[in-house]
Formats: C-alpha cells, structure tokens, sequence
C-alpha cells in the first residue's frame, strides 16, 4: 500500500508541474505578445488557475483521503463554499503579510495581492483539498507529531518550502543591479526585447 502511494504522489507532484509548465507555454498561443517578463501579471493570474484546477482534477482523481460515507448535497455544496471563503481569506491574509513585510501599501496594490493568490494557490489549496475546511486537521498536520499519511507529510514539506522560497526570492528586490555580476541578468532581458522587436518586425514586413 505504501509504495502505491508513494507512485501516486509521484504522479501528483509531476502533473503540478506539468501544469505550471502549461501555464507558461500555452497562453502564448491565444494571447498576443505574451511573456512571463512583460506580462507577468496575465502569468501570475494563468498560473494560479493552472495550478488550483491541477490540483483539483488530482485529488478528484486520485482521493487520497477518500470517505466510505455517502455525503449529501447540501453537504458538498456547504463544504465548497467554505473553501472559497477560506481560499479568499488566505489571499487577503498573505497580501497583509506581504505589505508588513515591506510591499508598497498603495502603489503595486494588483501585483502584491496577485502574489498573494498565487501563493494561496500553491499552499491554501492543496490544502483544501486534502484536508477540507478543517482547522483542526490543518493544526494537526502542521504540528510536531501529526501526521498520519505519506500524502499529509508532502503536504508539510510542499507548504512549507513555498513559504520559504516566496521568502528566499525577496532577496534580489533591495539589490540596486549596478554590481558587475549582476549585469548579465539585466543582458538577459534586453537579448529578451531585442528578440521580441525582430520578431514582430519580421510580422509586419
């Protein structure tokens, strides 16, 4: 049984990055001038959906935590409008957490809560859909000794490193890009615009 579960994990670790792969590249075919660079407030919104609808398609299939009760519809419909609310809370939750922690209060309010989501998306949801909106099962699982399955413990680990890398990536916002080491990355995206400038000439001739 714990080997099945260990393959099954494997596969819902590799269809969300199949979805955050999707996310990058198929926008570019419906979307004009589509770029994580230049548009990266269309990517941030197209991520998120990839990676929550990734993960609910995942867990309605696989079901790691599946019931053997038979629940009502007044049941699910409740239960799903509490993972909304929940959902909309985690947002708003880490846009404070991210404007105490620096981010302008008023300017860039879109970018700062888009990250917000994203993260949610990447944390809050899994969550929600693994444990539902239960408090108590979320305090157990991130306590010291609470869990209980191999799916809970990814859980943890998957949570907790996206906190620490949204933490880790605030490290180059201070940096004023003026060192020498760092001119290649500010290279990187002018080849980026010099790429996209012949390639929108070469469509207009």
């Amino acid at each position: 049984m714990k080997d099945t579960d260990i393959k099954r994990l494997l596969y819902a670790h590799l269809l969300c990055i199949f979805s955050i792969i999707l996310s990058i590249f198929v926008p570019s075919f419906f979307l004009e001038n589509f770029s994580i660079l230049d548009t990266h407030l269309t990517w941030l919104c197209i991520c998120s959906v990839f990676v929550t609808a990734g993960n609910l398609v995942l867990y309605l299939i696989v079901k790691p935590n599946a019931s053997s009760k038979r629940s009502s519809l007044s049941y699910k419909v409740t239960r799903f409008l509490k993972c909304c609310i929940y959902f909309l809370m985690s947002c708003f939750f880490f846009h404070v957490i991210f404007v105490l922690y620096g981010a302008p209060l008023i300017e860039l309010v879109l970018e700062t809560f888009l990250f917000a989501v994203t993260l949610s998306a990447f944390t809050t949801v899994p969550c929600l859909c693994l444990l539902g909106p239960n408090i108590k099962a979320w305090l157990r699982v991130f306590s010291r000794n609470g869990l209980t399955s191999i799916w809970e413990n990814s859980l943890q680990i998957t949570t907790i490193s996206s906190f620490i890398g949204t933490w880790l990536g605030a490290f180059p916002i201070p940096l004023d890009w003026e060192r020498p080491w760092q001119v290649g990355f500010i290279y990187l995206k002018l080849l980026n615009q010099c790429l996209y400038n012949n390639k929108t000439n070469e469509v207009i001739m």
